[in-house]
């Protein structure tokens, strides 16, 4: 049977109203992506979700408790982390975001590549079929994991979703950032 999974992104941070790239470097939801958590609970309160999956990292666990936690089980998984930019996790977007086309498939110093973002996401799908087969459920998590999901759901490449993370990312509305995959 097919699991339909509706995506969000994190909401707005600190670090993305700094132009900062947090990678795995956990960074608390600001004014902003508090009330944008708030919208995004009402927008949705009519949905039925069986389960709800979030980043362990604190922007996606955070949006995840404020939007679901009242409502249905929220589970942390580490593979929904963002990609881990190594030496440059934390660092400006303007030094980040040039570098995204070269580590597609070699590695960040340090850190990890899209490739291997993809390669998480796999292995969360296989759980997810394994244990949740014909569930409806939610993932609250980064736009590396929405790009993977996308490059294996919906057959993009990696070319054509990373120019625009950086957009998304200062965008960082869970409520306008929401994504629906059959899978």
């Amino acid at each position: 049977m097919p699991i339909f999974i509706t995506y969000f992104t994190h909401g707005i941070t600190t670090d993305n109203e700094k132009r900062i790239a947090s990678g795995w470097a956990s960074a608390p939801l600001s004014k902003a992506g508090e009330a944008q958590s708030a919208e995004l609970k009402e927008k949705i309160k009519d949905k039925k979700f069986e389960v709800v999956f979030c980043s362990d990292i604190k922007q996606s666990a955070e949006t995840a408790k404020l939007c679901f936690a009242d409502r249905v089980a929220v589970i942390e998984d580490k593979r929904l982390r963002e990609c881990n930019y190594g030496k440059f996790n934390g660092q400006s977007e303007t030094v980040v975001e040039p570098l995204q086309m070269q580590y597609i498939k070699e590695r960040f110093p340090e850190g990890e590549c899209y490739e291997d973002v993809k390669e998480r996401i796999i292995d969360f799908l296989k759980f997810v079929k394994e244990n949740h087969d014909g569930a409806n459920i939610a993932v609250v998590s980064h736009q590396a994991p929405q790009l993977a999901l996308e490059v294996l759901v919906k057959g993009k490449t990696w070319k054509r979703p990373l120019p625009t993370i950086g957009a998304n990312k200062k965008r960082g509305s869970p409520a306008g950032n929401i994504s629906s995959n059959r899978v």
